[in-house]
């Protein structure tokens, strides 16, 4: 089999690049390890910056998002049983982001590669890269007893921390910064109505809290818990109880609470490996980058990716012109870099850490005063938040 990029995860980033590519005109391959099915009953984040949704609607991916999506122009953070909202619409240039479930984000990509004829290999078993130095690189994979070769111009590596294209890269060139933080989330995902129409952000001496929605019937709330819990040591009850203790009274007397039809634990962690290309092979989103979710920059730093990748390959074969790729991993670090700042910075302002001083608290205390009383701090959250310009 020949193709000219062969793009290994089929989660949103790989399946939005091949997605942007096939309508290019560029052939491609997904290489997928798991089913569809579990590829879509994976529940993650669901705020998309408004590059992420332009990249979407240039993919013929967007009517569902537009039509269903929640635009939100602002965001709150409580504090001292306050909630401070921040207008994202007003200190961002009139920008704004658009609530969608990755998940959704996802089944569009699919049902637009089943209306377009775009390639996934689903339950790719031994996916293995070759040659990549070389002008001719090829993966080969198994699909029960057969093993099948791939040749190609291009890999891409978008299949997640866990994949295997990162380890593909010697390790006297990779290069890998990680910071693992003392806590993870409790996610539950309810059949209740959201108890804001804007996310909510809580800063609490007992943990922080998010309030967020997938629509106006279905809410993601989120606990800080410490990395020893277990999804069996938080019934339904404890967590409702919890979350209500960490919410200002007014925003707690009106939650709906209701069974969960979703429960688990997440771990915190900040990584970025170095460089993001090796010969033939380009990494993209989880397989080189990872944030927390505190700043909703996860996805959407694998859009960027995605967005140099794409108009990198596109001036490849229409222009015969290649430096966007030869400044691909450049690029692409330098808003990884700012993604994981502030990822970084609103993580470490809004939790509680096991070791914080009481000097670390009042400063963080001071740096949220700060922030509600100048326009230029909150143009720099927002214009973060919505999504720095690629």
């Amino acid at each position: 089999m020949k193709v000219q990029v062969c793009i290994i995860g089929g989660g949103p980033s790989g399946l939005l690049l091949s997605q942007l590519l096939h309508i290019q005109g560029v052939k491609t391959i997904v290489l997928e390890k798991r089913s569809r099915d579990y590829v879509l009953s994976r529940i993650r984040a669901g705020v998309l910056e408004h590059g992420f949704a332009r990249l979407m609607r240039e993919a013929k991916c967007g009517e569902r998002m537009d039509r269903e999506g929640e635009v939100h122009e602002g965001v709150f953070i409580s504090r001292n049983g306050q909630l401070n909202r921040i207008d994202l619409h007003k200190y961002s240039d009139g920008n704004s982001v658009l609530v969608y479930g990755q998940t959704e984000v996802t089944r569009d990509l699919y049902d637009a590669h089943d209306r377009d004829g775009g390639a996934i290999v689903h339950n790719a078993e031994d996916v293995t890269l070759h040659d990549l130095k070389s002008d001719a690189p090829f993966v080969t994979y198994r699909s029960g007893d057969e093993t099948i070769r791939v040749d190609c111009d291009y890999v891409i590596g978008a299949d997640g921390f866990h994949g295997v294209s990162r380890p593909s890269i010697p390790k006297d060139t990779l290069k890998e910064y990680e910071r693992v933080y003392p806590f993870g989330w409790l996610g539950v995902l309810s059949r209740t109505k959201p108890v804001s129409p804007e996310l909510i952000y809580c800063k609490h001496e007992r943990g922080f809290a998010l309030c967020s929605l997938r629509s106006q019937v279905l809410s993601r709330y989120y606990l800080q818990v410490p990395l020893e819990d277990r999804v069996e040591d938080w019934s339904d009850e404890a967590f409702w109880e919890e979350l209500k203790r960490r919410l200002p009274a007014q925003t707690a007397s009106e939650l709906v609470t209701g069974p969960s039809i979703e429960k688990s634990i997440a771990p915190l962690r900040s990584f970025v490996a170095e460089p993001m290309r090796y010969g033939r092979l380009f990494l993209a989103g989880d397989a080189a980058h990872i944030v927390p979710p505190t700043g909703a920059r996860g996805l959407n730093s694998a859009g960027s990716d995605v967005y140099y990748l794409y108009h990198a390959l596109v001036a490849h074969y229409k222009k015969a012109d290649d430096a966007g790729l030869d400044l691909y991993s450049e690029r692409a670090l330098a808003r990884v870099w700012k993604a994981q700042r502030f990822s970084w910075w609103l993580t470490t302002l809004l939790h509680t850490f096991p070791d914080d001083t009481p000097y670390l608290k009042r400063l963080k205390e001071t740096e949220l005063d700060y922030l509600f009383s100048s326009d230029k701090a909150l143009g720099s959250l927002a214009e973060n938040y919505v999504g720095l310009p690629y």
